[in-house]
């Protein structure tokens, strides 16, 4: 390999993350770091004090234009948007990093409550653990303004998930009481998995069944899944991970229908993410490795 591309591969994974991480697609960050690849190689090496600040610059300000432009696409995108998971193989972004509640699906939904510019301040200070000097020259900017937006970013966040905390134990065995509760489907049982605030999100895109807006409290989705429960006799589920974190997938014969991830507090389900898109479920299923299924009748 020659000299770009020696340097490109050992700080690769770290720049995909902070792609992914920004953007919410893998798809998406993958055309970052090509971009940023393409821009080092037309770059004179012996012109870089850093490479390394250099790249995180490039793929920074490439990931902030392109999340600029993807928020303007959300407001007109039919019903809620989910992100999507990375695959089962995709190489770590960084072993030290990528892994944990910064990872997760729930997570970088929660990252949408912030602004393209106070969600690349926050990551690379809070995630990235660039100080607030290094994360204002990244990002072309004072560093008192720097501080400014990863602490609106913070108090965004805290507004958001006040307790957010990814329990993996606690989401499998609340998956497995759901899966449960759907094979023998009761309002008290389906009830009796819900905090009383809960909340549904379902993302369809406008190309399948979903609800248009997020469902709260527990009697609401309760009967939702009653109903649904009731229409998808037969279906066949089956437990998986995603980003790190518990995963269901709902099957209407070989066709995965659903994507479910949830949070949790203590033994209750405190939000439940559907995805339905079937483009974005065809790339979840041609890439990852569900555990052993479970057919209702």
């Amino acid at each position: 390999m020659d000299a770009a591309t020696t340097l490109f591969e050992t700080h690769r994974s770290r720049l995909f993350g902070l792609a992914y991480r920004m953007l919410g697609t893998p798809a998406d960050a993958e055309d970052v770091v090509h971009e940023a690849w393409l821009r080092l190689h037309a770059q004179d090496l012996a012109t870089l004090d850093d490479p390394e600040a250099w790249l995180v610059t490039v793929t920074t300000r490439l990931a902030l234009d392109r999340l600029r432009r993807a928020k303007a696409e959300r407001e007109q995108y039919v019903g809620p948007w989910l992100p999507e998971p990375l695959s089962d193989e995709a190489e770590s972004p960084d072993a030290t990093l990528e892994r944990g509640e910064s990872l997760t699906l729930s997570f970088l939904l929660l990252l949408e409550r912030l602004s393209p510019e106070e969600r690349a301040a926050f990551l690379l200070h809070d995630v990235f653990d660039y100080s607030h000097a290094e994360a204002a020259a990244i990002l072309g900017i004072a560093e008192d303004a720097c501080r400014q937006r990863v602490h609106r970013a913070k108090a965004r966040l805290r507004e958001g998930r006040p307790r957010f905390h990814v329990d993996g134990a606690a989401q499998q065995r609340l998956l497995e009481r759901f899966v449960a509760a759907m094979a023998e489907p009761r309002i008290d049982t389906l009830r009796a998995l819900f905090a009383e605030d809960a909340v549904h999100v379902s993302d369809g895109g406008g190309l399948a069944s979903a609800t248009l807006h997020p469902l709260h409290g527990a009697d609401r989705l309760a009967r939702l899944y009653l109903q649904i429960a009731r229409n998808v006799a037969g279906a066949r589920y089956a437990f998986a991970e995603l980003n790190g974190a518990p995963a269901l997938f709902m099957y209407d014969g070989d066709t995965l229908a659903t994507a479910m991830w949830i949070e949790c507090e203590g033994d209750r389900i405190t939000a439940i993410h559907a995805l339905r898109h079937p483009e974005k479920l065809a790339r979840i299923h041609a890439v990852t490795k569900p555990a052993a299924s479970t057919s209702l009748h």
